[in-house]
């Protein structure tokens, strides 16, 4: 009787709210949280929708001015991948930095896998893919990016697959590789030789079936049908600039920020001021949209009837927004100086963009296009959702 009564006084104890210390933040959910790069003072800030407020800022993390993160499964932590070849593990409600280690000498973003177990990290220097415990960091398994050529290739558009594989592409070699890490002890590797010139970022759609690469040395996208990749790569797109002279690029276009509604993907074009409808059941061009300048982000409002387009210098202090039912431009607005990336809470009710130059966040309601809050943000760029947890690719 007294081991029981002993055993239930345990479990209440165990269940009961313990009250917040001096230096633990009062325990609350994660997912409502956003989290803001501040590129030039290497730390992020920790910010909640609900209420749209800062709740606290995490330091130490090194060159964040090419930053992205993933998140855990429980959307606890944030594994910030710093260029710098820095991997940060920050938790999310005691808001802190938990790990931190520099893997490489110069990197361009990473993947979390399926079960959450393993985060993988898209090497320039030296080129390839490195493999990290979630939970202590520690290294696993590198994968070198040595091409058909013999020579060691940049990494991009490294995402997690529907398999609990990874995919990624090789910039330097034009090929693309598909990760199967269900043994680490016996990696395998599915290789696409010669697929383009200069495969500069990548995305896996919603479902996690279409890996598609954009090719930054000539018009084009290839994609793999990650349920078939006995198919091959396959080229889509092909040549869509019509033999026009491409203009200038200033801003490399990210195809992580495309954009899915109903049918269609939406696509910011390279050198072309053209936001570019793919149809998803022929993977033929449906329309290409006229924009004010070279565009960078195309996201979509989580309904699919909008989509919110950022650009590159010199129009980069607007955006524009398109009516995704008649491919055309429905609104253009002046936010803030320097818009370098946006976000939508997961239900569409906010949209959070970064003015890098005006040192703050915007918080917008995307249907009134009204302001709802400006937030203090030291030259903020990449803005990501937890809800981001819980999406393929993301």
């Amino acid at each position: 009787m007294r081991r029981r009564g002993l055993l239930a006084t345990s479990a209440a104890l165990a269940t009961f709210p313990r009250p917040a210390g001096a230096g633990c933040p009062e325990p609350r959910g994660t997912g409502d949280l956003l989290v803001v790069v501040e590129r030039a003072r290497g730390s992020v800030l920790v910010a909640e929708s609900t209420r749209r407020t800062i709740l606290g800022r995490i330091e130490g993390l090194g060159d964040l001015s090419h930053a992205s993160m993933v998140f855990s499964r429980d959307a606890r932590y944030a594994f910030v991948f710093g260029r710098d070849g820095g991997l940060s593990k920050v938790d999310l409600v005691e808001r802190r930095l938990r790990a931190r280690i520099v893997q490489a000498g110069n990197a361009i973003g990473g993947a979390i896998g399926r079960d959450g177990r393993i985060v993988a990290v898209a090497n320039y220097e030296p080129g390839g893919v490195r493999l990290f415990d979630a939970e202590s960091l520690d290294p696993l398994l590198e994968i070198p990016a040595i091409g058909a050529d013999g020579r060691r290739s940049k990494v991009v558009g490294l995402v997690d697959t529907a398999d609990g594989g990874f995919a990624f592409a090789l910039f330097d070699a034009g090929e693309i590789w598909l990760l199967d890490v269900t043994d680490l002890a016996e990696p395998r590797i599915t290789r696409f030789a010669g697929v383009g010139s200069l495969p500069y970022d990548g995305n896996v759609t919603a479902d996690g079936r279409f890996y598609l690469a954009g090719l930054f040395g000539e018009d084009g996208v290839v994609l793999v049908d990650l349920w078939h990749p006995e198919a091959g790569a396959r080229r889509i797109l092909d040549g869509y600039g019509r033999g026009e002279a491409p203009l200038p690029v200033y801003k490399m276009p990210h195809l992580e920020g495309w954009g899915t509604a109903g049918e269609h993907l939406f696509l910011p074009a390279v050198g072309r001021h053209e936001v570019l409808a793919v149809d998803r059941r022929s993977w033929r061009e449906a329309a290409r949209i006229p924009v004010l300048g070279q565009p960078v982000f195309v996201v979509v409002r989580p309904d699919g009837r909008e989509a919110w387009v950022s650009f590159a210098h010199p129009d980069n202090g607007k955006i524009q927004i398109l009516d995704l039912e008649r491919f055309a431009v429905a609104a253009t607005l002046s936010p803030g100086r320097a818009i370098l990336h946006l976000e939508f809470t997961p239900r569409g009710d906010q949209v959070w963009l970064s003015a890098r130059d005006d040192d703050r966040v915007i918080v917008m309601d995307p249907r009134r296009r009204e302001v709802l809050a400006h937030l203090p943000a030291e030259k903020p760029s990449g803005i990501f959702s937890t809800a981001r947890a819980h999406r393929i690719g993301s």
